[in-house]
């Protein structure tokens, strides 16, 4: 089973500045209250293709807490080690951006835990094909996929077992859900945080996108630069 969410949303900001605040949006928790479960952002890579003029990207984040609470509980301890929350995990985030044709594609992926449940969601950034809205704003299609390897997995093993040792199983850890209902409930949950997170998400981008428009970018890398200052006399 895998569970698809998407949702369409429109920035009432010009198609280069909305890809700046994306690149901008963990810069600094100060500039962005949304971002505090980022701990750290690094660029592995980033290029233009001399050929078409793109951006590549690939950037990893490490944010707090990325597995519902919900999940690692039901998980048996052979997985979790007898965690009940996951303190970190990293995201794995790759970007083109093509400033000519006006788009940019994203896609993000958890690295931690992806045997259990993998989170994949993609984001196509345009340009509105209306001729009053072209220049003033920009539209954003989000897909997000959730698929639980585990409750596939655990299906599998299943179909392989003979009658009588299925009811062992299911005996055991499998009792109360059974292998499709513990697919369905790590991809429901999941689906339900994401969903949460989007909303969020979009509101740190706002703020972003306020600040720029209010400071421009040499404002905006000043003040984060202020903020990690500032945090460096606290440390």
């Amino acid at each position: 089973m895998v569970l698809t969410h998407t949702t369409n949303h429109t920035y009432s900001h010009p198609f280069p500045t909305v890809t700046l605040a994306f690149f901008l949006r963990y810069c600094s928790p100060q500039l962005n209250p949304f971002s505090q479960h980022v701990m750290s952002t690094d660029t592995l890579s980033s290029h233009v293709d001399p050929a078409t003029g793109r951006l590549h990207t690939t950037r990893i984040h490490l944010k707090k807490s990325r597995m519902p609470p919900a999940i690692m509980k039901m998980l048996p301890t052979s997985i979790t080690g007898g965690a009940t929350t996951e303190k970190a995990s990293y995201i794995m985030e790759t970007s083109v951006v093509d400033m000519k044709e006006g788009w940019m594609s994203t896609e993000s992926r958890n690295l931690n835990f992806a045997g259990v449940l993998s989170v994949v969601e993609k984001q196509i950034y345009t340009i509105p094909t209306s001729t009053n809205e072209i220049g003033n704003t920009t539209d954003v299609a989000t897909t997000v996929v959730f698929r639980s390897r585990f409750g596939e997995r655990i299906r599998d093993k299943l179909g392989h077992l003979h009658a009588h040792e299925v009811e062992q199983e299911k005996g055991g850890f499998f009792s109360r859900l059974g292998a499709h209902g513990i697919q369905r409930s790590i991809e429901s949950l999941a689906s339900k945080k994401t969903q949460d997170q989007l909303g969020k998400s979009r509101e740190g981008m706002k703020l972003i996108l306020e600040r720029l428009r209010q400071s421009g970018i040499m404002g905006v890398l000043e003040l984060r630069k202020m903020a990690r200052e500032r945090n460096m006399e606290k440390a």
